[in-house]
């Protein structure tokens, strides 16, 4: 524990959105993971976060899709504004987007029998296993990144 009282897991990105934010289309973890591609075609994004980029919640948002995370990462490095990452994402994905379905799916990551083994299993290493709050791995970010 070093930072507030909280396990160092490295830089964190405060200005990086909640995974519980959604995007205008609906769907929670877009804003994130633009965000994430945005810092990481300048070479800006943490480490700490690299092992977990177009994998996790952003690999799994893409399956969802059936896009692959390399094309969002294109259309972030190429586009000149927010607008045009909207525009040009929304070529690629879906007519349905099946938001209520991913938006579930997201927020219960980790409340499965299997997906709460791994949650005690990252507690622990964290040293927090005695926060019962957390009940997802969007909570465990939330934690990270000391919105709870």
């Amino acid at each position: 524990m070093s930072r507030n009282g909280r396990p160092d897991t490295g830089e964190i990105h405060y200005d990086l959105p909640s995974p519980y934010v959604p995007h205008a289309c609906g769907l929670l973890h877009l804003p994130r993971f633009i965000a994430k591609a945005k810092r990481h075609v300048k070479d800006e994004l943490g480490k700490s976060y690299q092992r977990n980029y177009k994998k996790g919640f952003d690999r799994f948002i893409c399956l969802h899709l059936g896009i692959d995370p390399e094309t969002v990462e294109e259309i972030v490095r190429e586009s000149s504004s927010d607008e045009e990452i909207d525009n040009r994402l929304a070529e690629i994905f879906p007519s349905d987007l099946r938001v209520e379905k991913w938006n579930r799916e997201l927020v219960q990551k980790g409340m499965s029998e299997m997906g709460r083994e791994a949650l005690a299993s990252a507690k622990r290493k964290m040293g927090i296993e005695d926060r019962t709050d957390l009940i997802s791995f969007a909570d465990m970010i939330e934690f990270d990144e000391e919105r709870i």
